[in-house]
């Protein structure tokens, strides 16, 4: 909509004082550009208004209107002028269907857009927390550090740590309007190499991160054969074997290391890129693209089949997976509780770890999408309905994993039984074996309980020697062996044992694709819009933005694509991630607590919130959470120490998974990479020191927030100061 300049200087002088005396009147002003809502807060600046150097017919509809509502405020309450404004904005948002562009002298304005709807922003950041990877990693830590006693230690860091620091970044982020760049410095003045390291750290976890869409883009490409690669051995070309490679370990083990990521013998053994990865890569890429580039309306939209599918997918799992053989078996586990795991240091460390990667803290995505919020938005329910969220998800993924891990091992204690009464008869028609030796004729009836019962009944010098020839099938064993990799290997082989199990595996990993889609999602709105808050002149190329920062991910995920790819992967995501992360953590908590003052903080939310907050938060800011993340730390820097880093490889010669140290060189690209990464933080307080810059920031946060006008700064301020804030003390 194109602005003419015919509104005289005394019309904008009116205008401006309307507005200044509706400082607690008007909600929100709402324009449409490009067809999609955008919301502009009441609090957008007036000094900006009056530099403006053209008006739209709109615009002076609602000029004519605000001049009205003064007129009627020599008479009537400031209430009823309120009721007129408001009513006018919402006028304007029903009826305004061409495109506003607000320009300066110089250049364009362009109007910070909020979330269309809350639903909206809730979906993404559910999409961004609920990671696979993380969710199967809570399931490995239940069944193998303590059961109930892990989901204590759990909840109870949830609550003291991860639940405050949640509400942290989207508290910051909410009330400032700007992304996780130059963020922190405002907030405490020596913080602001902070936003740095969280930008870095988000744009190399997305490098990597991506490549698991490749990975299940690539076994959906194949779910057009039948029957699928993984669930049978593929057959030697110009003869009726089947593959040796694959005959001496299982189809899906094969199909995965030697299909899908051609895996080297070890990490040093690199290569090109894997033709058959680069291309789902690029095609992962495009799908965010696509998600991503009409901005948050198209988010939302998108992230309702992203977040709501896969929760509609996980109900029919559960479902069917209750109703298996085994399945009881499996969710005893739920109710297995070890008190020692309560007193274990590396049971809280993992614990701690899994809370944080979680929820997603540090990477900045959280800031990112919060600060498209309005600043009134209650961002502690959205705190509560997160957590709960998160903690009712893991509970339904566990029952469903334990309940398919309990069928599994049946699955493969009945092979073991059957294999051993097989090999039995052989001994024993051959003389090896004494006939008392001889299994019972209806071992097929219930192959685990029969079986053990006979070979438990049997004289202890016949028992041995049968053990001398076979392997003992224990079902808990089978349960409780150790698997990492179990999207692309169990999940495989366990389907392939149901009915209708191409559609099983289908939906499978379609739920796997949605989920890491929806991550990606969040990481990219981790990289574009502090971007975009840092230099605004890339507000107006947001889609040649978008394409750019895509297609250099792209190419740099390449990498990761070749033979050893996977081992550097893995070589970030259990050795160096952990670092940066708490760092991150850990500052942001002191910039906060201590830089600015929790209370203080608090106080400015109460304000914005028009509630007051319980001063429990600023406690649990102040001395809980820097405490618990630096022991956490600590644990977690003595824990990587002490033990040697290893690295699960394919041994392409045996056909197996072998254990391998890393190179001596893995060790110094971690810390290497670390030290680069947190290298703004020293060099930006080099910088406040050589500038005599506070350490405590001695402005109110209100007063750099870009959509507060100056003529309500300094009325919140003062009321920031008048107002009785339960929080008390002033200092901080």
């Amino acid at each position: 909509m194109e602005i003419e300049a015919h509104t005289s200087v005394s019309l904008l002088e009116t205008t401006s004082s309307t507005l200044t005396k509706l400082t607690d009147g008007v909600p929100e002003i709402h324009i449409l550009e490009s067809k999609d809502p955008v919301t502009w807060s009441s609090a957008a600046s007036i000094s900006e208004f009056q530099d403006l150097a053209t008006r739209t017919a709109k615009a002076e509809a609602w000029e004519t209107h605000a001049f009205e509502a003064q007129t009627r405020a020599n008479s009537q309450p400031k209430q009823n002028i309120v009721s007129d404004v408001t009513a006018t904005s919402i006028m304007k948002q029903k009826h305004s269907k061409e495109k506003v562009e607000v320009t300066e002298k110089e250049g364009t304005f362009l109007v910070r857009p909020l979330w269309p709807q809350k639903f909206y922003y809730i979906l993404t950041l559910v999409g961004y927390s609920l990671r696979p990877t993380q969710l199967w990693n809570f399931v490995y830590l239940w069944i193998h550090k303590g059961g109930c006693s892990f989901f204590m230690i759990y909840i109870i860091i949830l609550v003291f740590v991860g639940i405050p620091l949640l509400f942290l970044e989207m508290a910051v982020g909410q009330m400032l309007q700007q992304g996780s760049l130059d963020l922190w410095k405002i907030i405490g003045p020596w913080a602001g190499g902070v936003g740095y390291i969280s930008f870095m750290v988000c744009f190399i976890t997305s490098i990597y991160m991506n490549v698991f869409n490749s990975w299940i883009l690539f076994y959906l490409s194949h779910f057009f054969q039948f029957p699928v690669p993984w669930e049978k051995c593929p057959l030697l070309k110009n003869a009726s074997d089947f593959d040796p490679a694959c005959a001496r370990t299982t189809p899906s083990i094969y199909f995965w290391y030697q299909q899908t990521l051609k895996a080297s013998d070890r990490i040093e053994d690199g290569g090109l890129p894997v033709l058959s990865l680069s291309l789902p890569l690029f095609v992962s890429w495009c799908l965010i693209g696509v998600f991503i580039i009409n901005g948050l309306q198209s988010i939302g939209k998108v992230m309702y089949v992203l977040v709501l599918l896969p929760y509609f997918i996980l109900f029919c799992f559960l479902i069917r997976s209750l109703l298996l053989e085994g399945a009881i078996y499996g969710l005893q586990h739920l109710l297995v509780a070890k008190v020692s795991a309560l007193y274990n240091v590396n049971v809280w460390s993992r614990a701690g770890s899994q809370v944080v990667f979680q929820l997603g803290l540090g990477f900045g995505p959280i800031v990112s999408l919060a600060s498209h919020m309005p600043q009134s938005n209650n961002c502690v329910m959205d705190t509560f309905i997160m957590a709960v969220v998160i903690v009712v998800t893991l509970l339904l993924f566990t029952t469903f994993i334990l309940s398919v891990l309990g069928f599994w091992a049946t699955v493969l204690t009945y092979r073991c039984n059957e294999k051993n009464v097989e090999t039995l008869i052989k001994l024993i028609n051959l003389g090896k074996l004494p006939p008392d030796a001889y299994p019972p004729a209806d071992l097929r009836e219930n192959p685990a309980s029969i079986y053990n019962t006979w070979l438990n009944s049997l004289p202890q010098d016949i028992k041995n020697m049968v053990l001398s020839y076979i392997p003992e099938c224990n079902i808990q064993d089978q349960f409780l062996q150790d698997s990492q990799s179990f999207s692309f290997l169990i999940f495989a082989e366990y389907t392939s044992f149901l009915p209708w199990s191409a559609l099983w595996s289908l939906l499978f990993f379609l739920l796997l694709l949605f989920r890491e889609l929806g991550i990606m999602v969040g990481f990219m709105q981790g990289i574009i819009l502090p971007l975009q808050d840092t230099f605004s002149s890339l507000r107006k190329h947001t889609t040649l933005l978008t394409v750019g920062i895509i297609m250099l991910l792209y190419l740099c995920g390449l990498f990761f694509t070749q033979p050893s790819g996977i081992y550097f992967m893995r070589l970030l995501n259990e050795y160096w991630i952990v670092l940066p992360i708490f760092f991150i953590i850990i500052c942001e908590n002191i910039t906060v607590a201590w830089a600015y003052g929790a209370k203080r903080f608090l106080a400015d939310m109460a304000v914005l919130l028009d509630r007051p907050i319980s001063s429990i938060c600023s406690r649990l800011w102040c001395y809980v959470s820097p405490v618990v993340l630096l022991f956490l730390l600590v644990i977690i820097l003595v824990d990587l120490s002490m033990k040697p880093m290893t690295y699960i490889a394919w041994d392409s010669a045996g056909s197996k998974e072998v254990l391998r140290p890393y190179p001596s060189w893995g060790l110094f690209l971690v810390i290497i990479l670390f030290l680069i990464v947190i290298l703004p933080v020293p060099v930006y307080l080099v910088y406040c020191l050589c500038n005599g810059m506070p350490f405590k920031s001695k402005n109110r946060l209100m007063i750099f927030s870009k959509s507060l006008p100056p003529s309500d700064q300094p009325v919140l301020c003062e009321k920031v100061q008048k107002e009785e804030i339960p929080q008390g003390d002033k200092t901080k």
